[in-house]
C-alpha cells in the first residue's frame, strides 16, 4: 500500500508545488512593470557619448524609465569639472540635459581615490558612491535594476 500511495503523493505535490509560487511571480512581473529601472554602466569615457546618445533614445521611447549611470575607472572622465569630448566639446550641457531628465550620474569614489582627486573634482550634476561596481551590484541585486554597458 505505501508503494502505491508514494508515487502518488509525489505527483501530487509535484502538481502543486508551482501554485504556491504562482501569486509571487505574478505580483513580480506587475511590479517589473511598473517602474522601468535601468543602470547603465561606463567604465570609458571614450564611449561617453555613445552612451548618453543611448540613454537619451531611451527616455525618448520610454520617457517614465527611471535611468542610472554608473562609471568608474576611465569612465569617470567625462563626469570631472570641465571635461571635453575629443573634438573639445564639453560634456557638461548633454549631461546637465540629461539630469533634467531624471537621470541619475553616479562616480566612483575609489576611482577619484586612486587618482587623489576628491569629490570636488566632480561635476555638479554627479554624485560619489563610495564604489561603482558595488553600486551596479547593489542596483541589480537590491533594486531590481536591468544592466546595459553601451
Amino acid at each position: 500500500m505505501i508503494r502505491t500511495l508514494t508515487p502518488l503523493l509525489a505527483a501530487l505535490l509535484l502538481a502543486t508545488s508551482p501554485m504556491t509560487h504562482a501569486v509571487p511571480v505574478a505580483e513580480a512581473a506587475a511590479a517589473a512593470a511598473a517602474e522601468e529601472k535601468v543602470v547603465y554602466h561606463v567604465n570609458d569615457a571614450s564611449l561617453a557619448r555613445i552612451a548618453m546618445r543611448n540613454i537619451q533614445n531611451h527616455i525618448t521611447a520610454s520617457p517614465d524609465a527611471r535611468i542610472v549611470v554608473v562609471t568608474h575607472g576611465k569612465g569617470i572622465d567625462f563626469l570631472l569639472n570641465d571635461a571635453k569630448d575629443d573634438k573639445g566639446e564639453p560634456y557638461q550641457t548633454q549631461v546637465a540635459g540629461l539630469k533634467e531628465r531624471g537621470v541619475d550620474f553616479r562616480v566612483c569614489r575609489n576611482t577619484l581615490k586612486g587618482r587623489k582627486l576628491d569629490d570636488s573634482a566632480v561635476m555638479m550634476d554627479a554624485n560619489v558612491v563610495p564604489s561603482g561596481v558595488a553600486e551596479i551590484g547593489r542596483l541589480q541585486a537590491k533594486e531590481g535594476f536591468v544592466y546595459l554597458k553601451p
